[in-house]
């Protein structure tokens, strides 16, 4: 699973959430074979700033974005933890394959994860609606 193609910039608070969740093993365990690994990797290799510093056009946790998808069009998702997840809404857990590709991300890029289907699938980040940061909301 290539999630990694490109340097991530992730906040302290997301960083430190997402490596709370993947050092529970009973948790890391339940996920797929390979995602917590793609997720540690994500963790280490990432650059970490203040949320106070994050770019307004990178995705972090609990942002809104429109992304496209060849041949399916305009999608609006939410990044959110395993708990909030609600995919027929949009809100996508980050940790599966689509949310680790959109974690840390910046608005023009595209992403690219391994489906269900063991298909590789893309999407281009084509706009911010929210990001917590930007709005203000350091905390959520």
């Amino acid at each position: 699973m290539e999630v990694l193609a490109q340097e991530r910039l992730l906040t302290g608070l997301d960083h430190a959430r997402l490596s709370s969740l993947l050092f529970k093993p009973r948790f890391a365990a339940s996920l797929p074979a390979g995602l917590a690994e793609t997720a540690r990797e994500l963790l280490d290799f990432a650059r970490v700033v203040d949320a106070t510093q994050v770019d307004p056009d990178i995705v972090t946790m609990r942002s809104r974005v429109i992304v496209e998808r060849p041949g399916i069009g305009e999608i609006n998702l939410c990044l959110v933890y395993p708990s909030e997840a609600d995919p027929d809404s949009g809100c996508i857990s980050v940790l599966t394959p689509l949310g680790l590709s959109l974690l840390g991300a910046r608005v023009g890029q595209v992403i690219t994860w391994t489906g269900p289907d063991q298909r590789e699938h893309s999407a281009k980040v084509l706009r911010m609606v929210y990001q917590p940061e930007s709005a203000g909301d350091y905390a959520v």
